[in-house]
């Protein structure tokens, strides 16, 4: 699976995934290409929600499904996700990314400093995405 993470102002403007195209072909967020990851955004919204919020690993919320097709998935991360995110500090970010290196039985980075790396850059992403006034989703392409 690839996951791009894209800015768009609603859920109709990210809906608009051409079905034709890779992701790698899709740029045209207006932030740039988006940020590509194998990390899910199940995983992204739990390591916010866990490490910054301390909200239980099981008592995170589902994202919002935009689009379904069969061929791709479109999800906006929402408000209690990105927020937490953006005003996160590097104490924060540093001890999310500590907190989500020691989780048992889960995929993705275990590394703290990696984790804490890609926390950084969704943060960044995040905070371009609301100076634009767009909302952070993403594209979940096999």
């Amino acid at each position: 699976m690839t996951y791009k993470y894209f800015g768009a102002p609603d859920g109709a403007t990210a809906a608009r995934v051409p079905i034709s195209m890779r992701p790698e072909e899709l740029g045209g967020d207006e932030l740039g290409q988006g940020m590509y990851t194998k990390v899910k955004p199940e995983t992204m919204a739990a390591m916010v929600l866990t490490g910054i919020e301390g909200i239980p690993p099981h008592k995170v919320p589902p994202l919002e499904l935009v689009v379904l097709h069969p061929d791709y998935a479109v999800v906006r991360l929402p408000a209690s996700v990105v927020e937490p995110l953006r005003s996160a500090n590097e104490e924060s970010l540093g001890a999310a990314a500590f907190i989500w290196s020691t989780v048992p039985d889960r995929r993705g980075p275990r590394d703290a400093f990696v984790i804490y790396q890609m926390l950084h850059e969704w943060q960044d992403f995040a905070r371009r995405c609301q100076e634009s006034g767009h909302q952070l989703y993403c594209l979940v392409w096999p």
